[in-house]
């Protein structure tokens, strides 16, 4: 089937874009969190996220990185796949365990965007970022809005993918099937389409 040969290409590209990122990343002057999650971002978003990095983070010339993602939409862009980066992980738990367990898609949408928010704001925002605030608790409190807003665009881009998924195929529901990675990588993509311009919107975090 067409949609085999694209999964494998697919994965194959996100392998090698990976790795360019996480290679290239370690000469960059940017703090160990973003690090982290422009390598998360590009496990999702396969050369999207490569194309991404260079784009926002990249510095073209050596010793030119401050001045080069001072720019505002470099800053909401890095915010935007730090964003993803973390909540993407509660969310993909969340989804492997609602397949697991057999929820309703409803159901399963519910764990993800709980599973996502809380992994989101606790550690890759509050714990992480904690430095920016002085303390966990004011961290915290610091972060909910700004994490709330952009949980609720990143899951409303991905409600709509993952909803035509689970209608069209259901090996999309399946964490043994390539198909379901597909679909996480798809609906990742397209939520952080729609968190971007709310993010831009907000105090940059990078």
């Amino acid at each position: 089937m067409l949609i085999d040969g694209v999964m494998l290409l697919w994965f194959a590209l996100t392998a090698l874009a990976v790795a360019f990122v996480a290679i290239d990343i370690r000469s960059t002057p940017e703090h160990p969190v973003m690090k982290w999650a422009f390598v998360l971002f590009t496990a999702y978003s396969g050369p999207f996220g490569a194309f991404l990095y260079v784009l926002g983070c990249r510095e073209p010339v050596p010793g030119l990185h401050e001045q080069y993602v001072a720019a505002r939409w470099r800053q909401a862009l890095g915010s935007t796949m730090h964003c993803v980066a973390g909540d993407g992980i509660g969310i993909l738990v969340g989804a492997v365990i609602g397949a697991l367990i057999a929820l309703p898609m409803a159901a399963d949408l519910v764990l993800e965007y709980v599973l996502g928010f809380a992994f989101g704001w606790t550690i890759f925002q509050a714990l992480f970022m904690g430095e920016m605030f002085g303390s966990y608790a004011k961290s915290l409190k610091g972060t909910f809005t700004s994490e709330l807003l952009s949980m609720n665009c990143l899951m409303g881009g991905m409600m709509p993918v993952s909803a035509l998924a689970f209608a069209g195929n259901p090996a999309a529901h399946d964490p043994t099937e390539p198909l379901f990675w597909f679909r996480m990588s798809c609906a990742l993509m397209v939520g952080a389409a729609f968190a971007y311009p709310m993010i831009g919107g907000s105090s940059p975090i990078t």
